[in-house]
């Protein structure tokens, strides 16, 4: 499932398609409903049989609910999709708005009456979620349905069947630790929180758990599932039993039970005949099954998945596979920024091939498994578009005097890679420098921050946007995300932004991607991922401190720096990370890509 270019969204199809959905509402008595873009997993990837609000909309975004009511509908989605929206979705028949300032909440509030019936699919709406629908239905005196099935699958004829991806073994070389020993692991937690069992709703922390990988979704190596873990005894596994070999079958059934997606209620039933207490996230849990537990005799006790923190936190084996690949990776992307910087003056290179030419650096090291999301290949005004993914429909040349965004990355079997590369193509124009610069500055501010234990990527995110800010500039999107060890490329808790809470710690993988965008003109996205490394004394300090190690070994434009925009110091952490890079990656590279690395890494 690697990247392609024909988008199958079409905006034409979105004021048919909603009233026919409006149509069914009204068939069963529902003045609304709400269609997020989820599955029952909450994941950030679904598979195509779950891609209903693209369906409905025409927007492809990884973020976004749509509000439908009988005489009006609304879509909303955050800032990284502000521009992508408009272009995607008929916007006489949904209103965009924004999901942060605007809030469908809000919306529903403003546009809901008393009495009025909204519909939600429980499977597709998380406990803290219902409980915003909750409070909604209370100040408007309108009433919630939840619905047994969603209307939106009566309406929507050629539904893809759902994925039956084969599940693949992770072995301890790469996951550093047994299915046993994390299982135990995870029992611990339910026990210190007086929990007798989880439900486990996402598959990264289930492919996590018990080693195993899958292939359900694109670009992330998940298997759709649920388990049951009980603070004492074997866990339950619920999962197709199309997708097990024997192997797989054997190395799962080691550790745990295996039941079929279709008994699954049971399954839930039986646990809480044993489990008084099920600690379930409310952010990621379905309202479906804390609805069967509570209703089977179960209390539910809310609390973060057991599951995340110790995934975020990476082991010996975990950090040495992330170096690895890394290593790897960044060989691949040299070669690549080599052979653009011969090409794409000659004005014959588009932005569908260069991220074709890009995931075939990749696939050359013979490791590649998969992209870890669709390249953002963004040339000129496209670079504008934050979370752009070009189509044969806006595939656009790079033009000499123009800036051309790369933000990419790969799935290797000991580890995620995302990278973030803006490059000039020809001449720069001393805006564009002054701007790259800025965004540079908020990048080392980021690799060169010591911090104590306990430090939230909220109280770093500012780091990031402090030369943006003097000059009267900003990004609407967060700093930073976690990445997972050939898992998910966006992994929480650990993220870098205004409303990061978790607090980093040493082991943890997050992204350092600051950027500017200027609408109708440039984007500028400046992207490392940084290892939370062990604390260490700093000379003549008093404690012990946290810091940053860039796993990402690629160089930075320097054509786009302006010296004297940066301090001594940053020119000079500048100067290192680049003698770093030629270092690790000059012995991977040969003739006109070793020379073009030499040249690119020559000191400030």
């Amino acid at each position: 499932m690697f990247q392609t270019f024909d988008e199958v969204a079409d905006p034409s199809h979105g004021a048919e398609r909603l009233s026919r959905l409006q149509a069914e509402l009204e068939r069963r008595g529902l003045d609304g409903f709400l269609i997020p873009r989820s599955d029952e997993h909450q994941g950030e990837y679904v598979p195509p049989s779950a891609e209903r609000l693209k369906w409905l909309t025409g927007f492809s975004g990884s973020a976004g609910i749509a509000v439908v009511l009988k005489h009006r509908a609304a879509i909303f989605v955050d800032g990284r999709y502000t521009l992508q929206v408009r272009d995607q979705v008929d916007t006489e028949a949904f209103e965009p708005r924004h999901l942060i300032t605007d809030g469908w909440d809000k919306w529903l509030e403003e546009h809901l009456w008393p009495d009025a019936r909204l519909g939600y699919d429980p499977w597709l709406h998380t406990i803290a979620g219902v409980k915003r629908l909750q409070k909604i239905a209370e100040t408007t005196g309108a009433r919630l349905v939840a619905s047994t099935d969603n209307p939106l699958d009566a309406v929507w004829a050629d539904r893809p069947a759902p994925p039956l991806g084969k599940v693949a073994i992770h072995t301890e070389a790469y996951a550093g630790r047994t299915a046993q020993e994390k299982i135990a692991e995870v029992q611990a937690i339910l026990s210190k929180a007086k929990a007798g069992a989880t439900v486990l709703t996402q598959p990264e922390s289930i492919a996590w758990l018990f080693n195993i990988r899958g292939s359900d979704v694109a670009h992330t190596p998940l298997p759709l599932s649920f388990a049951v873990v009980p603070a004492e005894g074997r866990p339950t596994l619920v999962i197709d039993g199309r997708k097990l070999s024997n192997a797989s079958r054997d190395h799962i059934e080691a550790v745990a039970d295996v039941a079929e997606p279709a008994t699954f209620g049971d399954v839930l039933d039986r646990a809480a005949e044993h489990h008084a207490v099920f600690r379930l996230d409310e952010a990621t849990a379905a309202q479906w099954i804390s609805d069967r537990l509570e209703a089977a005799g179960a209390r539910i006790l809310p609390g973060e998945d057991p599951c995340l923190l110790p995934k975020a936190t990476k082991n010996a084996a975990e950090i040495a596979g992330a170096r690895s690949a890394h290593l790897r990776d960044g060989a691949a992307v040299c070669r690549f920024l080599a052979w653009l910087d011969r090409e794409a003056p000659s004005g014959h290179v588009d932005e569908i091939a260069a991220a074709t030419k890009l995931e075939a650096c990749r696939a050359e090291t013979g490791a590649l498994k998969e992209i870890s999301f669709d390249t953002i290949s963004g040339a000129g005004p496209n670079g504008a578009i934050v979370h752009y993914r070009v189509t044969t429909a806006t595939n656009r040349p790079l033009k000499p005097g123009e800036l051309y965004l790369v933000d990419s990355g790969a799935q290797y079997v000991d580890g995620t890679t995302d990278i973030t590369r803006t490059v000039a193509v020809g001449v720069p124009s001393d805006d564009m420098r002054r701007h790259f610069t800025l965004v540079l500055k908020g990048h080392i501010a980021i690799a060169t921050a010591r911090f104590p234990e306990g430090t939230s990527g909220a109280q770093i995110d500012t780091l990031a946007r402090y030369a943006l800010w003097q000059a009267g500039l900003d990004f609407d999107h967060g700093t930073g995300h976690g990445v997972g060890s050939y898992l998910s490329v966006h992994e929480g808790p650990q993220r870098i932004a205004k409303t990061g809470s978790a607090a980093f710690k040493p082991g943890m993988i997050v992204s350092n991607e600051p950027g500017y965008y200027k609408t109708g003109e440039y984007g500028i996205r400046i992207e490392n991922l940084e290892l939370v490394t062990d604390p260490v004394e700093v000379p003549g300090g008093e404690k012990k401190l946290l810091s940053f190690e860039a796993l990402t070994l690629v160089p930075f434009d320097r054509r786009l720096v302006d010296p004297t925009l940066l301090t001594p110091e940053e020119i000079a952490w500048l100067d290192a990370y680049h003698a770093r890079v030629r270092e690790l990656i000059g012995p991977h590279l040969q003739g006109d890509d070793r020379d073009w690395l030499i040249a690119a890494t020559e000191p400030v």
